[in-house]
C-alpha cells in the first residue's frame, strides 16, 4: 500500500449519498484507501458498486440529490471536502483530472480540438498564446497522432473512437495533473486499441511522475496496470492489496469469483464462470454482509452481523467472516 505517512491522496471514510423519492442510495458507504505519488490504484467492481461516485465525489462533481455526507478526501493533506468551490475548480485539470469512459461525451461537439486544449492551458498555466499551441502539439504527438498542428483545428468528430480517446487523455495530462482519474477508459474501443491505451496511459504516467486512479470492472486489465487494488461492492470496500498478492490470493469470494470469471482462452470448451445472483438493491440493503445472498460461503453470521476490513496478511485486507485460504476457492 501507499506510504501511510505521505500519502498523495487519502479518501477516508468517504459517504456520498443520493437522496430520491424512493428512498436513501447510500452509493460509497465508508470507503477509505490511500495513494502514494507514482503509483497506480484498481478501482474495481460490478456496475452499480459506486466506482464512478468515488472519483466525482473526489473531484467535488457529485451533483443534486447527491450528497457527500462525511469523510475526508486529503490531496497531500487538504480536505476537498470542506473547500470551496473556486478553489476545486483550480484543482480539476491542474492537480487532478480524468478521463472519462466516453470520450464523446466528454469533449464538445461545437469546439475543436485544438480551443478545448488551449482552454485547460489558459486557465491553468501562464503560458503565453504560442507556447500554449507547441505544449498542445507536443502532447498530442506523445499520445501517437502524427500532424498534431493540423489535428488542432479537427473537430471531435472527425477522429475515430482511439483517436478521440487518445485526445481525452492528452488534455487530462496537458495541466501536468498530480493526479489522473481513468473511469473506464477502454470500455467503448476494440481490444487492439484497448491494448494501445493503457501502454500509453501507462507510459504517460511513468514519465510525467503522476498517480491514478483506474476505475474499471475487468480484472484482467486491472492487473496489468495497477500497483495495488481496492474492490468495491455496493458501495464497500471488500478487499483490497497489492495487485500480484490480491490476484494469486484472493481472501474474499467476490474478488475470487471476479477472477473465475475472467475467461480463460487456453480452455475454449469450459463454460464461463459467473457470480450467481445480481447486486442488491442500494436502497434496501440485507442486514450483515451485502454479498451473503450471493456467497458459497455465507453463514448465519453473515446475516447478522457486517464483516469488518481486517488485515489477511501484510499488503492485503478483506471484509469477510469466513476468508478464503491460499490456493482455496470459493
Amino acid at each position: 500500500m501507499a506510504d501511510a505517512a505521505k500519502p498523495l491522496l487519502a479518501v477516508r471514510d468517504l459517504r456520498t449519498y443520493f437522496h430520491t423519492f424512493s428512498g436513501i442510495v447510500k452509493a460509497v458507504n465508508g470507503v477509505s484507501f490511500e495513494i502514494g505519488k507514482g503509483e497506480v490504484m484498481g478501482l474495481v467492481g460490478e456496475s452499480g458498486g459506486g466506482k464512478s461516485v468515488v472519483g466525482f465525489s473526489i473531484l467535488g462533481l457529485i451533483d443534486s440529490p447527491g450528497k457527500i455526507e462525511s469523510g475526508e478526501i486529503l490531496l497531500d493533506g487538504e480536505d476537498l471536502v470542506k473547500v470551496g468551490e473556486a478553489r476545486l475548480r483550480n484543482i480539476r485539470g491542474r492537480d487532478i483530472s480524468m478521463v472519462f469512459q466516453d470520450p464523446m461525451t466528454s469533449l464538445n461537439p461545437l469546439h475543436t480540438v485544438g480551443r478545448q486544449m488551449d482552454e485547460v492551458l489558459r486557465l491553468h498555466t501562464d503560458l503565453d498564446m504560442k507556447a500554449r499551441k507547441l505544449a498542445c502539439i507536443e502532447m498530442l504527438e506523445s499520445v501517437g497522432i502524427s500532424r498534431a498542428s493540423e489535428r488542432l483545428r479537427a473537430y471531435p468528430h472527425q477522429f475515430s473512437g482511439g483517436m478521440r480517446q487518445r485526445v481525452v487523455i492528452a488534455i487530462a495530462l496537458l495541466a501536468r495533473p498530480r493526479l489522473i482519474i481513468a473511469d473506464e477508459p477502454t470500455t467503448a474501443l476494440d481490444v487492439t486499441i484497448q491494448s494501445q491505451i493503457l501502454k500509453l496511459m501507462r507510459a504517460q504516467i511513468t514519465q510525467k511522475g503522476a498517480s491514478m486512479i483506474l476505475i474499471t470492472h475487468d480484472l484482467a486489465v486491472v492487473s496489468e496496470m495497477a500497483d495495488h487494488i481496492t474492490v468495491l461492492y455496493c458501495g464497500n470496500v471488500v478487499e483490497r492489496g497489492k495487485t500480484r498478492d490480491l490476484i494469486e490470493a484472493p481472501s474474499h469470494p467476490y474478488t475470487r469469483g471476479l477472477i473465475d470469471s475472467i475467461p480463460d482462452t487456453s480452455n475454449r470448451h469450459d463454460r464461463l464462470n459467473q457470480i450467481p445472483g445480481s447486486v442488491p438493491d442500494i436502497r434496501n440493503l440485507p442486514k450483515g454482509c451485502n454479498f451473503r445472498d450471493r456467497c458459497p460461503r455465507a453463514q448465519a453470521l453473515c446475516a447478522e452481523q457486517e464483516p469488518a476490513l481486517s488485515p489477511q496478511h501484510a499488503t492485503l485486507w478483506s471484509a469477510c467472516h469466513f476468508p478464503l485460504k491460499p490456493g482455496e476457492s470459493a
